[in-house]
């Protein structure tokens, strides 16, 4: 579900949206490691002025914890 969703929503926001791709890793039973792969033009919009867009995306995926009840810790790299 929170795969689904960030790989759509990030490829509404760059310029190279058949780059992007998302990778999950389970860290531990209550942890998943969330990994956005941008071309390196779009890392800087899917970061955005001081953070504030990764910071609005965290927000997004913090609230499936409340659901699901596993943190999430999102990381953006360039292909």
């Amino acid at each position: 579900m929170v795969e689904d969703f960030l790989l759509a929503y990030t490829k509404l926001l760059v310029n190279n949206s058949e780059d992007i791709s998302v990778e999950v890793s389970e860290v531990d039973e209550n942890f998943d490691e969330i990994i956005i792969f941008a071309n390196s033009e779009d890392v800087g919009k899917l970061i955005g002025k001081e953070g504030r867009m990764i910071n609005s995306i965290k927000t997004v995926i913090s609230g499936c914890k409340a659901k699901g009840g596993k943190s999430y810790r999102i990381n953006v790299k360039a292909v």
